[in-house]
């Protein structure tokens, strides 16, 4: 889960597309042994380095009650290992909850404010088979996300989700449902900002299971959004020809993951791939008729002890009569969501990670992406680009679970995002 400050040069114009309602959470999670190395956060006793600005949000949430004691063991929020401040086991055995502030300050919506609550559980801990393990081989935490929004223009958005895996990650399941009411911008040829009103409810379901024992995973994911869309001068740009004010997307997918990353929040090291060919038809509850084939890869590789270096590659394509909010677009970070639209869309992003000291990193990125296909061919779409750096804290290193900022920079526009883990979806 991510969220994101952005503010735009005011003489370019406003500022959002879309709101998103959900975040996948995916594959296996591993944590740093005793014996970790350099890389792995290693042991510091002296406390210099604790994360007070982060103990300080979390002694600050009132939203969970919980015992002093689970069992016979007292709430800390010192981990044993390295005596920094960790909640690991708030979070997994005394059933805690990590907050997640969200502060907006989006031009084309206004000031706003919101809030995020993850809730973690440990698979073996669940199905009674002994306190949650903390080894390279363990399973992916179970994850409840309950969030909601609202901005000074009206803009609101409210959203549950969660992420279960079965028979020592065997199974794999994700449902998510949001309810939206935004208040938007649509750029389209003209790259002139079109306010728009979207509302609707939606739904997400999939399951996904192991191939053999290898890495690999395939199953079927749905989409159901049911939307009303208005444009506020009444009419629809004229590139978008006659718009239906009611719509709903009806879209069943294959989809085939891999994964070696190991933990699924923030990862020192392996890959995650994913492949999905989505057919969104009226026969599945929609009345348009489309098709998206999508593909998205991340690596991270160690260089030397410290030093990480992660690429990520994605792709969408699309046929047929998509509903103009739905088109791929380029996804960076100092990018406005939706800003650079079209048929197909490409990105592609590298990132370079310092362990500079135990628990703290420091990263610095860049990307570049393209929309094209209905309106600009490749050779004539423009190249959008982005820079930015950011910095994490290993706040649960049993989950491998990290929180941070991230600011970036792109054209006529700087952006900062809070980040839990990853600025990679």
């Amino acid at each position: 889960m991510f969220v994101s400050f952005v503010r735009e040069n005011p003489e370019s114009g406003s500022d959002v597309h879309r709101v998103h309602w959900f975040t996948a959470m995916r594959t296996g999670v591993r944590s740093c042994p005793a014996n970790c190395s350099t890389r792995q956060w290693r042991p510091r006793r002296d406390g210099l380095f604790r994360a007070t600005w982060v103990a300080a949000i979390f002694s600050a949430v009132a939203f969970t009650s919980v015992d002093a004691r689970a069992g016979d063991e007292t709430l800390s929020f010192t981990d044993p290992e390295d005596g920094q401040f960790d909640v690991s086991d708030f979070l997994l055995k005394h059933k805690g909850a990590l907050p997640v502030p969200i502060l907006i300050t989006e031009p084309a919506v206004g000031y706003g404010l919101g809030l995020g609550l993850l809730f973690f559980s440990d698979p073996a801990s669940d199905a009674g088979a002994g306190p949650p393990r903390d080894s390279k081989d363990r399973v992916p935490p179970n994850v409840t996300a309950l969030g909601g929004l609202y901005t000074q223009n009206g803009t609101w958005a409210a959203a549950a989700a969660h992420f279960h895996t079965w028979d020592d990650d065997r199974y794999r399941y994700l449902g998510a449902i949001a309810k939206v009411d935004a208040h938007l911008d649509y750029f389209g040829l003209s790259s002139q900002p079109r306010s728009y009103t979207l509302q609707g409810v939606g739904l997400i379901q999939q399951m996904l299971m192991r191939i053999g024992n290898s890495r690999w995973y395939a199953g079927l994911r749905y989409i159901f959004f049911d939307s009303s869309s208005t444009f506020g001068s009444g009419e629809a740009p004229g590139e978008l020809g006659s718009v239906q004010k009611d719509q709903r997307i009806g879209a069943a997918s294959i989809v085939v993951d891999y994964d070696s990353r190991d933990n699924i929040f923030y990862p020192g090291e392996g890959s995650f791939l994913e492949i999905e060919a989505q057919a969104a038809r009226t026969a599945f509850g929609g009345t348009q008729n489309y098709d998206i084939y999508a593909a998205r890869g991340y690596t991270w590789q160690p260089l030397t002890h410290t030093l990480i270096l992660g690429l990520r590659v994605d792709s969408r394509f699309s046929t047929g009569d998509i509903p103009f909010y739905a088109q791929p677009y380029v996804d960076l970070r100092g990018v406005q969501k939706g800003r650079y639209q079209d048929r197909n869309a490409l990105t592609a992003e590298i990132e370079l990670r310092w362990d500079f000291i135990p628990r703290w990193s420091l990263l610095g990125f860049t990307g570049v992406g393209k929309a094209y296909g209905r309106w600009h061919s490749f050779s004539e779409s423009q190249n959008v680009q982005s820079v930015g750096a950011g910095v994490r804290y290993l706040i649960a290193r049993k989950l491998g679970l990290a929180v941070g900022i991230d600011v970036a920079h792109s054209k006529d526009q700087n952006a900062f995002y809070i980040q839990v883990g990853s600025g990679w979806r």
